[in-house]
């Protein structure tokens, strides 16, 4: 299988991070959909990160359906908690994470993809005040209940926390203090010393391809017949003529 985007898209960096975990094989291509948009376009048309190709050759994409796939092949691993109280929650959690993520990133292109001149104050304004309202959701979580942190027991909400919180802090700390929430930080902390994180760090790299980490390698059975570009920044690279680097989904 091949993962074809940029490792500064926290949706790309969740489904590196969550491939190792489930001990899928996969090979990294790290296209950017600005700066790479004719090749990528020869693997997707819809030039949309994270895609995956699978090994039948078929492009699938959004990282939460390509991770629905990535369930299926590696079974009977998972990153699904058993039981429907424990689903129940990593379902909140991940939702949470996952909204907190996708108003990041419409922050970012409010502020890098319009001209300072046309930002509408006020969309940013509601937009900041739902990343807080889902950070200050996930902080109330993890104090009452944390979350596994083992690679052997991390489950789907662990990485969409993990990756979400990393992003925003990378892409807009002014607008979501690290001191307001010390159990998300503390976790992401953690969670970015895992092996399968260090393999897929956030910036412009590629993933180190390496055995999967955390559970058991299960190889891709055979069989026949699941983005918006973060300006180039600390972890990132300037784009020319403006344009952004990679974040879609």
């Amino acid at each position: 299988m091949r993962l074809v985007g940029m490792l500064d898209s926290p949706y790309v960096r969740r489904v590196a991070v969550s491939l190792q975990l489930l001990g899928l094989h996969f090979e990294h291509e790290p296209l950017s959909v600005f700066r790479n948009a004719k090749d990528f376009r020869q693997i997707n048309p819809v030039v949309k990160a994270p895609t995956l190709v699978c090994d039948d050759g078929l492009a699938l994409m959004d990282s939460t359906l390509i991770l629905e796939y990535a369930e299926a092949l590696a079974w009977p691993l998972t990153l699904v908690p058993h039981g429907l109280a424990g689903l129940q929650r990593d379902l909140r959690l991940t939702g949470l994470a996952l909204a907190a993520c996708a108003k990041s990133v419409q922050i970012v292109s409010e502020r890098n993809l319009r001209p300072a001149e046309k930002q509408h104050e006020p969309w940013l304004n509601r937009v900041s005040a739902q990343v807080l309202a889902a950070y200050d959701a996930l902080e109330s979580e993890l104090a009452r209940a944390p979350l596994p942190l083992p690679e052997h027991a991390m489950q789907r909400a662990g990485v969409a926390v993990s990756t979400s919180w990393h992003f925003t802090q990378q892409a807009v700390a002014d607008m979501v203090p690290a001191a307001r929430y010390p159990h998300l930080v503390e976790y992401s902390v953690q969670a970015e010393r895992l092996p399968a994180f260090l393999a897929a760090p956030h910036g412009d790299g590629t993933y180190r391809t390496a055995e999967p980490h955390g559970r058991p390698y299960v190889p891709t059975p055979h069989r026949t017949g699941d983005q918006v570009q973060l300006p180039g920044g600390p972890a990132g690279t300037a784009e020319p003529t403006g344009l952004p680097t990679t974040v879609a989904d």
